[in-house]
């Protein structure tokens, strides 16, 4: 029972994943800086619960607070560049961000153990769920709450004015210029949005793994963060879940 939870928590966090893209896709931005924002998600979480024993929420409400901001900074020099650029660009973020926890090692002691981000060992022992007494099938439906409740929020902008608007930078940047759109904040908020869910997806991943290796946050991570949409399509949200059911359910874990 255990296998099928925890197959079905990397299902709900890999769909948070690939809607953080979804995001960027629909302006026409394919960016593998996710894989980047997911890693800071998750060590920022991981810190405060674990460091600071902040609550859960508090932990998770900060790391999409920090990949957000983080996102906005990226936008405004990823809008000088695009498409091949774009991504090369994009990866040396995440490289960047991903020997950045390579290197990190903070580590206090607590009960006579050592806990923190050990540098090139990883972050080991992120116990909240089990600490406070959670059991793997609340986890689950805890995990779940958020996936339903972004799904939820950018198919209902998908189809208002805000998904009309995306989809048309998307499709010419210079048509939806000439219609007052300013491309530039789109474009910025497309990245801004899509950072704070890559964010929320890693803070969720910390706490349900437990145990943080910097080799997570790989340029292959950002390639399925990309793949889902577009396998999915990008007419709505659902083909994204879609995509994760068949990549990480079928062909990862068979």
């Amino acid at each position: 029972v255990d296998y099928y939870l925890n197959l079905v928590n990397t299902i709900g966090i890999h769909t948070l994943l690939g809607l953080s893209a979804y995001l960027l896709i629909l302006t026409g931005q394919v960016s593998m800086a996710q894989a980047g924002f997911f890693g800071v998600g998750a060590y920022t979480a991981a810190i405060l619960t674990v460091i600071f024993q902040w609550s859960i929420l508090s932990a998770i409400g900060a790391a999409m607070l920090v990949t957000g901001g983080l996102a906005f900074l990226v936008g405004f020099p990823a809008l000088r560049v695009r498409g091949l650029m774009l991504v090369v660009a994009t990866i040396a973020f995440s490289e960047f961000a991903r020997m950045f926890f390579y290197n990190l090692r903070w580590q206090v002691v607590r009960d006579g153990t050592e806990i923190g981000p050990n540098g090139t060992m990883g972050f080991a022992e992120i116990r909240y769920f089990n600490d406070n007494g959670w059991l793997n099938w609340e986890v689950t439906i805890f995990l779940w709450i958020f996936v339903v409740v972004v799904m939820a929020i950018i198919w209902w902008s998908d189809r208002t004015r805000v998904g009309a608007v995306l989809r048309a930078v998307g499709e010419d940047e210079l048509a939806a210029d000439s219609t007052g759109i300013n491309v530039t904040v789109v474009k910025i908020a497309a990245m801004t949005a899509g950072g704070v869910v890559a964010g929320l997806a890693g803070s969720l991943y910390a706490h349900q793994v437990t145990d943080l290796d910097h080799h997570t946050f790989t340029v292959l991570l950002a390639t399925f963060a990309i793949a889902y949409p577009i396998l999915g399509g990008l007419t709505n949200v659902f083909g994204t879940l879609v995509a994760v059911l068949f990549i990480q359910g079928l062909l990862v874990e068979g």
